[in-house]
């Protein structure tokens, strides 16, 4: 028995060390970090709040490297493409479980060609209004919508297709009415747009918070079906009167699908202990208003089949197309 023993063991030592060498030879240089939004927005926010305690972590340098375009299908697509040595990784939000219910053929199927690596954190959809503007509530602003005519208030999201857009439209199908959709190009011009005056009502994630904590814009609402311990006192916008919508925008990171399991451990092991620093913890929470999470791979995996499905359904019963 000692002698099979022996043997096994030696086997499956055997069989470890590959994997053992990756991750004592990893990273061998320059760690991507694939933003797949353009600049401003929240996944370029916070892929560079945490790149220099990576790169700290890591031994090495890591780079944000920004491939914006197609609602993130395209940086995203780059990511699953690119090799599966632990040099790549990708930060994906919200739509990147709304894209597949939209777009045909975005160059990946998540399960099939992206390891989930972690979620960072969860954030309801902010509905904000310019500080300009004159409504105090989000019933203000629907009572308006309603004596208006069609497409009298405008509402500006994050782009066609974002979550953001379909809660627009779960809203529109609830109430009756109809917003003057204006899509902008990521987060960072939603931002810019919302602080500037330049639209009615603004709906987007963490991108909206620092505007709302300078007073340049007025929180009205948030899309979770609970309110957030990051927002106790905004009501929902079910409390507002606009029943069955629970939206919440995610954080997550995510690696090319065959990337070794030690190598996608031990990034998330070094990326755990850089959101957990106090200063960044301070300003994905109070800066972004975050919940934080660090899930599991197989939890973050859970979660984006669900809610895949979930915006999937949302997108068919409200007949959702882009342009």
């Amino acid at each position: 028995m000692t002698g099979r023993r022996a043997l096994l063991a030696g086997a499956a030592a055997g069989l470890a060390a590959p994997a053992i060498a990756q991750v004592a030879g990893w990273p061998r240089g320059p760690v991507r970090i694939i933003a797949p939004y353009p600049p401003g927005g929240t996944v370029d926010a916070v892929s560079r709040l945490v790149q220099p305690g990576l790169q700290a972590e890591l031994g090495v340098p890591v780079v944000v490297e920004s491939r914006a375009g197609a609602g993130g299908t395209m940086g995203t697509a780059y990511a699953a493409r690119s090799a599966p040595d632990g040099q790549t990784f990708v930060f994906v939000f919200d739509s990147h479980v709304t894209n597949p219910a939209l777009i045909p053929n975005p160059g990946y199927e998540s399960a099939r060609d992206l390891a989930p690596i972690t979620m960072i954190g969860t954030t309801p959809l902010l509905i904000v209004t310019p500080a300009a503007r004159s409504w105090q509530s989000f019933p203000e602003v629907i009572e308006a919508a309603r004596r208006g005519a069609p497409e009298a208030i405008s509402c500006a999201t994050n782009g066609n297709g974002t979550m953001a857009h379909l809660v627009l439209a779960q809203m529109q199908g609830v109430l009756g009415v109809q917003f003057l959709h204006v899509p902008y190009p990521g987060g960072g011009p939603l931002a810019t747009a919302a602080a500037g005056n330049q639209t009615d009502i603004a709906m987007g994630a963490a991108a909206l918070s620092g505007h709302v904590a300078s007073g340049l814009v007025r929180a009205l609402a948030q899309t979770g079906a609970r309110r957030s311990s990051m927002y106790p006192d905004l009501p929902t916008v079910g409390e507002c009167g606009v029943a069955g919508i629970d939206a919440v925008s995610f954080l997550g990171v995510l690696a090319p699908i065959a990337t070794p399991e030690p190598i996608q451990r031990r990034f998330r092991e070094a990326l755990t202990r850089v959101v957990e620093a106090p200063t960044t913890q301070s300003r994905l929470k109070d800066g972004l208003g975050f919940d934080l999470t660090m899930s599991e791979p197989a939890a973050f995996g859970g979660f984006i089949e669900s809610q895949t499905a979930v915006w999937q359904r949302v997108v068919r019963e409200n007949r959702i197309r882009i342009e």
